[in-house]
């Protein structure tokens, strides 16, 4: 399966968040409040660098979970469910951004249901394998999709406004991979916690 770096978490060792809340990840607001200075030398490949990084942690927390525990529930949905989410997104992410890129709201705005629900739900039917393998496998072919899009793209369109907004917020590009990778951090917090929570129970 195609991989998204040299240091792609090893598969043979086998926007929305999906418990219906606003999630902050630790460092956002502060890195909101850095100087206009400091914010123009991110580029693509810094955020590409990030992403990837956070979909190998997210892999990597998934693995050191028993395989058994895969329809188990991790804040009221299985480790399946989270996994069949990701996947999906990362190819949502790649058709929003094109549309984005043409001034055009993303198609999963349109009438996604609370909290995304109606998005996530069909994500889950699409995607929702119970082999872990074949769940990994496919989400590092949907990442490494995901990559590839924002390697091909002009890097002076990845951060530019196109006049695109939703419920206030401007959405580009770069703030569209923003938010999918504080969900990617979101959730392995989740199954750090449910695995430590396990782990004590054990004992």
């Amino acid at each position: 399966p195609p991989s998204l770096s040299k240091t792609w978490w090893p598969l043979q060792l086998n926007r929305d968040p999906l418990d219906g809340a606003e999630h902050s990840v630790p460092g956002i607001e502060l890195r909101r409040q850095a100087s206009q200075e400091e914010v123009s030398t991110v580029t693509v490949e810094d955020q590409i660098d990030r992403l990837e990084h956070s979909v190998n942690a997210f892999a990597g927390s998934v693995t050191a979970l028993d395989e058994r525990i895969i329809l188990s529930k991790v804040a009221g949905w299985t480790v399946r469910d989270i996994l069949a989410h990701l996947i999906g997104w990362n190819r949502h992410i790649v058709r929003g951004s094109q549309q984005i890129l043409r001034g055009e709201l993303p198609f999963y705005d349109l009438d996604p249901g609370p909290d995304y629900s109606k998005v996530n739900a069909a994500l889950v039917r699409e995607y929702g394998e119970v082999d872990r393998a074949a769940l990994l496998e496919s989400l590092a072919a949907s990442a490494g999709e995901l990559t590839a899009f924002l390697r091909a793209i002009d890097p002076g369109e990845w951060d530019r406004d196109f006049g695109v907004r939703h419920k206030g917020e401007t959405l580009t590009v770069k703030s569209t991979v923003d938010d999918l990778i504080a969900d990617y951090d979101h959730h392995r917090g989740q199954l750090e916690q449910f695995r430590a929570m396990n782990s004590t129970k054990d004992r």
